[in-house]
């Protein structure tokens, strides 16, 4: 069945953004309908998501924070994580979180592949089988 994805992706850092992007493109199918939007960091994607919900089936959150010198990295990656999860909980929608936390550079370069993780992800959640189990049923287990 065609699902809806939306891939939300920070473009702070341009050429890791594309990095993470490329690699989810690669793992979802392509018979799926597929829409980016590029917004300016990791803090506006839980927002970009939240405007989104009802249009899609499935979201990847994509980006890039770099440690610096200031506690800024430790405020963004926390505050964005916890909104990505509080999201998908609250929508009962995957949201596979891409963002990438490095300590510099080389290490954010090595990482760009990290988007078909995020990808692999909400497709495991949304090609679930849920398996309808009667009260009699477990009481018999039970017993």
């Amino acid at each position: 069945m065609k699902k809806k994805y939306l891939i939300v992706v920070a473009d702070y850092y341009k050429d890791i953004a594309d990095g993470l992007t490329r690699s989810a493109l690669k793992i979802i199918p392509k018979k799926n309908i597929i829409k980016i939007i590029k917004v300016p960091g990791a803090f506006e994607i839980p927002v970009t998501i939240s405007k989104n919900l009802k249009k899609y089936d499935g979201f990847l959150a994509l980006g890039c924070v770099i440690k610096g010198q200031t506690p800024h990295f430790d405020f963004i990656s926390k505050t964005s994580t916890d909104a990505i999860m509080k999201l998908s909980i609250d929508s009962k929608k995957p949201v596979g979180n891409g963002i990438i936390t490095c300590l510099n550079m080389a290490q954010a370069r090595d990482r760009r592949g990290k988007g078909a993780e995020a990808a692999e992800a909400v497709i495991s959640v949304l090609s679930q089988k849920w398996e309808l189990i009667t009260t009699q049923k477990i009481t018999l287990e039970l017993l």
